[in-house]
């Protein structure tokens, strides 16, 4: 974590523009659904000489998810699943950065339904950059997944040939860019 003395620690904020998280589920064994969350925060302290010691929060509202089915996202939003009537919002704070080979592994608690369990992403790291405009700017990639149960999102549907309408795991998908902060 994050040491406030360190001088190489810097502030770095979100670049919307060129940020996502996404995420994917298996539906009836046979397909895959995408979707993503259109409202979401990062902030970041890193550390430029050693980024293990970098640390950051994302903040996510869960009613911007959207899977471009307006029927689908209203379950989502349910309490079937993300139950944002009660629950607004979905975090990851950062536990842990550890250099994996030439990447990274990223844990840190994720909280869902006001239930919090520890998950480990992996991830590339991309920068510092200076841009055109003479900030500097940081990409990162993760990706993992995490057993919705886990989360108590246990809605489901058995189907009269075996199986279920949706896997349990959902894989997760996150391209943020950070932008130094002065």
């Amino acid at each position: 974590m994050t040491t406030a003395t360190s001088p190489a620690v810097s502030t770095y904020a979100l670049e919307p523009a060129h940020s996502s998280v996404e995420f994917a589920i298996k539906h009836m064994l046979i397909a895959t659904t995408k979707g993503r969350f259109q409202d979401f925060q990062v902030t970041a302290e890193v550390d430029e000489a050693n980024f293990a010691n970098s640390s950051a929060t994302v903040r996510i509202a869960a009613a911007s998810i959207d899977t471009r089915h307006a029927d689908r996202d209203a379950h989502l939003r349910s309490a079937d699943f993300l139950d944002v009537e009660n629950h607004s919002e979905l975090t990851f704070v950062t536990r842990r950065i550890e250099p994996k080979g030439g990447d990274w592994r990223v844990a840190g608690d994720l909280t869902v339904r006001g239930v919090t369990r520890e998950v480990v992403l992996d991830g590339e790291v991309s920068g510092p950059v200076t841009d055109p405009w003479g900030g500097s700017r940081i990409g990162v990639s993760l990706t993992g997944k995490v057993n919705r149960k886990e989360f108590g999102m246990v809605w489901n549907a058995a189907l009269d040939a075996g199986g279920f309408v949706l896997a349990d795991d959902v894989r997760l998908a996150i391209e943020i860019e950070l932008l130094k902060q002065a």
